[in-house]
């Protein structure tokens, strides 16, 4: 079965974008090094140290599928019908776009609720990973039981204010004790137990 696990580069204070979506600093440790790593689709490469490399070429190579909300798909134009990492995605949203149709847009499910966007994504990823984006949908699908682990690439920057990683604030999100932490160059990436 898959296992569902929320991913995202987040400052200190908790944020993954600034108030307007742009992740500001929060990418800088994908240009930080000298081990070039290419990406999916029309992204230009990534330049990463090489522990940073490492670590980025096990989550991508552990991935199945992806699930993204309708707010992340919007702002990139569903990467134009081909994620960067190269895996099918699974869009929950209520309304499916119209008109949209890239080479590469039958890897694109578009599901209504939540239940039906991971049954989707795990049906594709089989034995595989379930990247869950950060914010909204990481939200529902935790609220749901369904996360079994959060990932964090944790930059040393406070943003001040932006779009969460988690938008429930209404109480503490207690999880496990971490399961990895790899230090490199302007990002520490770690990986917990959604649970304790």
């Amino acid at each position: 079965m898959a296992t569902l696990v929320a991913s995202a580069s987040a400052s200190l204070d908790g944020f993954v974008a600034l108030p307007d979506d742009d992740p500001g600093p929060l990418f800088d440790w994908y240009s930080a090094g000298d081990v070039e790593v290419p990406n999916a689709g029309d992204l230009p490469p990534f330049h990463l140290t090489p522990t940073s490399a490492a670590h980025w070429r096990s989550w991508v190579a552990s991935l199945g599928c992806l699930l993204v909300g309708r707010r992340l798909f919007d702002l990139t134009d569903g990467w134009r019908g081909r994620h960067p990492l190269g895996v099918p995605v699974v869009v929950l949203t209520h309304e499916r776009p119209s008109g949209w149709r890239y080479p590469g847009s039958e890897d694109f499910v578009f599901a209504a609720t939540v239940g039906e966007a991971v049954d989707a994504a795990t049906a594709v990823a089989g034995e595989r990973v379930v990247g869950v984006a950060a914010g909204q949908v990481a939200t529902q699908v935790r609220a749901a039981g369904l996360l079994d682990e959060v990932h964090v690439d944790l930059v040393p920057v406070f943003l001040g204010a932006g779009r969460r990683y988690f938008t429930d604030t209404s109480g503490p999100l207690l999880l496990g004790d971490p399961l990895e932490v790899v230090v490199s160059r302007r990002v520490t990436h770690l990986r917990f137990p959604a649970r304790p």
